[in-house]
């Protein structure tokens, strides 16, 4: 009995050792996979308050800017300084305009201040706007790419308080897809509009915060700048990397992380008759038209074998846009829209992924295979998003296109980091 006994003790010890080894391991387990804390540029206002007191302060912002806890940062700012002017970029400052759509000046709802466009006729601000403003501040979610027009947005701004004395506060946030990854051509500045202006690659690697300190420099706009930083983020995080709550936004077309992932490549199709999948849940995923086969498009595209993509046949109805239903003035519907087929473009290594290699690949793969349906919009708009006539010219294959995507992304890199506040990672 008093055998029985001990053996039964013995493997009671047994199991709680390893029971205590297992919770061990779980907890040990879950501190490694536990993501960063990041605070964002608004959440440490109070760290930064001497540079607001006193000063009636105007801000650029849309429902994207909001501290960490959902709180707008209109909100914030009217709370603990003297705000006094609001500024609506592309999509108005509550988040209820298309892409492409004027905005125009308004009064906020919530807060009764005056709300002036900067995306219609005016993209600069003009002193009058600034008669109330001692400090310009700017807070918006951007996606790293060189043809959101945030980045244009600030550039005017930041030439705004140069010229008119007013010192220039960015609240910075992350760029969603890293700091690490530099891919693209430079933009020709023959081909500078609003999807462009600086001779910048697609996907240039910078947070906001450290593109305006870029810019400042070297397209001599020479405003004084402030930029409150984050703390935590470091080169090599993407947006879910970070312990921030979940992604909001930026603008009504980027519902999620991997939209813009692959944003910088397939916006190229804004320039075509093919459909970039506005209008559907996965715009700048899903990618087609109605001459399209999905099914000999996929395979195509696959055999090409793209570091970290592959690629789904899929179809698709856009609700607006390219091949989407079409209105009169009226209201009354002239035309249904038309089922798309084409692919939808999945990343399945993002160190490996090339965004803007993928796009165009895609693009002269569909280009290739329909010559007689594929076109270019008559308005040279490809120029523009590509930086440069390479593409529509049809200057270079695919392989040599490569080579120069490789050697300007090199670079614009290399010329951006003295600009950098974070530090770089692997």
């Amino acid at each position: 009995m008093k055998k029985s006994l001990k053996i039964l003790s013995a493997a009671i010890g047994v199991v709680t050792l390893l029971s205590v080894s297992y919770v061990g391991f779980n907890v040990e387990a879950k501190q490694k996979v536990k993501k960063p804390k990041v605070t964002l540029g608004i959440d440490n206002l109070d760290k930064h308050m001497n540079i607001f007191k006193n000063k009636k302060v105007g801000l650029i912002t849309n429902p994207s800017g909001m501290d960490s806890n959902f709180k707008s940062s209109i909100d914030v700012l009217y709370e603990k300084t003297k705000l006094t002017t609001l500024f609506a970029a592309e999509h108005g400052i509550r988040g209820n305009a298309q892409a492409g759509s004027s905005v125009g000046d308004a009064v906020d709802e919530v807060t009764g201040l005056p709300v002036y466009s900067l995306y219609g006729s005016t993209k600069k601000p003009a002193p009058e706007m600034l008669k109330d403003v001692d400090i310009l501040a700017y807070d918006m979610q951007d996606v790293g790419a060189r043809f959101y027009t945030y980045i244009n947005t600030l550039a005017y701004a930041m030439q705004a308080a140069a010229e008119n004395n007013k010192t220039l506060v960015v609240f910075d946030r992350p760029n969603p897809v890293g700091g690490n990854q530099v891919q693209g051509t430079i933009l020709d500045p023959a081909f500078s509009s609003f999807v462009g202006m600086y001779p910048i690659v697609q996907r240039y690697g910078l947070t906001i915060g450290e593109y305006a300190r870029y810019i400042n420099e070297t397209q001599n706009i020479n405003c004084k700048l402030e930029v409150i930083p984050m703390e935590g983020w470091t080169r090599g995080m993407y947006y879910d990397d970070t312990e921030l709550k979940t992604w909001v936004m930026p603008s009504p077309n980027m519902p999620t992380l991997d939209t813009a992932i692959v944003y910088t490549g397939t916006c190229v199709f804004e320039g075509t008759n093919v459909s970039e999948g506005r209008g559907t849940t996965r715009p700048f995923e899903l990618i087609g038209a109605p001459w399209i086969d999905p099914l000999k498009l996929a395979e195509k595209l696959n055999s090409l074998e793209l570091p970290g993509a592959k690629f789904r046949a899929a179809s698709f109805t856009p609700t607006f846009s390219k091949y989407g239903p079409v209105f009169d003035k009226n209201g009354n519907r002239t035309k249904n829209a038309e089922v798309c087929g084409g692919v939808q473009v999945y990343v399945t290594d993002r160190e490996e992924f090339n965004s803007v290699k993928t796009g165009i690949a895609m693009l002269y793969t569909i280009r290739d295979m329909y010559p007689d349906k594929f076109q270019y919009l008559s308005t040279n708009f490809i120029d523009k998003l590509v930086g440069n006539s390479y593409v529509r010219e049809g200057k270079y294959n695919l392989e040599e296109l490569f080579k120069i995507i490789d050697k300007e992304s090199e670079e614009f890199k290399k010329s951006t980091e003295k600009y950098y506040i974070y530090k770089k990672t692997k």
